[in-house]
């Protein structure tokens, strides 16, 4: 198999496992891993509700088993004690089963979290879908306080999408000082499913080396 060729601090077009897996061992300081959840498009027919959520509904659809691998390579290339930022949405959340997706062989487990509260008013056959969650996952050993820089960080934070970026556009300001809480300038960090890019373009104000990629 010839070799995949990464760039750093660019926009690429790949397959995010395949980059993730192209990477080495403990070698990234931060990942951000935002799946199209198969659970979103099943539960909310969004290919029905017309132009409105039609550019979400035509994203690439990502199973369990697909979203599971992806944190498992995720966690591989993080450094000892590095973050995993992953991205939830409600049904996945409150089932709690993504808690399985962290490999016993390289010990990594939840640390904390945050909801985005979107100031929108979303779909939904009972409550109406206005938020969606961060979770934080630290790489073992797990450690705080020389790990977690920034400690007036508040775990609800409200910010409006900017759907004309991409469908799945996450608040940029939020993205930027999370990588300056927990990297140092110059470290990698990896975001396998990077959509609108805007783990790319925090990197570049924060002075970060971005690695990542999108099917589109």
């Amino acid at each position: 198999m010839k070799p995949i060729k990464v760039a750093r601090n660019a926009r690429q077009k790949m397959d995010g496992l395949a980059l993730l897996r192209s990477l080495e061992d403990r070698s990234a300081a931060a990942c951000w891993v935002d799946p199209q959840y198969r659970e979103v498009l099943d539960a909310q027919n969004y290919g029905n509700e017309g132009a409105r959520q039609q550019g979400r509904a035509e994203l690439p659809q990502m199973d369990r088993e697909t979203i599971a691998a992806f944190v498992k390579e995720s966690i591989r290339v993080l450094r000892s004690s590095g973050y995993l930022f992953l991205w939830l949405d409600k049904y996945l959340l409150f089932s709690g089963d993504w808690h399985k997706w962290f490999p016993d062989l390289m010990p990594a487990r939840l640390v904390d979290g945050a909801i985005w509260d979107k100031e929108t008013f979303g779909m939904g056959t009972r409550f109406r879908a206005t938020f969606e969650a961060l979770a934080v996952v630290q790489k073992g050993p797990v450690r705080g306080a020389d790990t977690w820089r920034d400690h007036s960080i508040r775990d609800l934070f409200r910010a409006k999408p900017d759907r004309k970026r991409h469908p799945h556009a996450k608040p940029i300001p939020v993205i930027e000082r999370l990588i300056k809480c927990v990297t140092e300038p110059g470290d990698i960090v990896v975001d396998p499913c990077a959509g609108g890019y805007a783990v790319l373009d925090a990197c570049r104000a924060t002075g970060r080396t971005f690695i990542g990629c999108d099917l589109q």
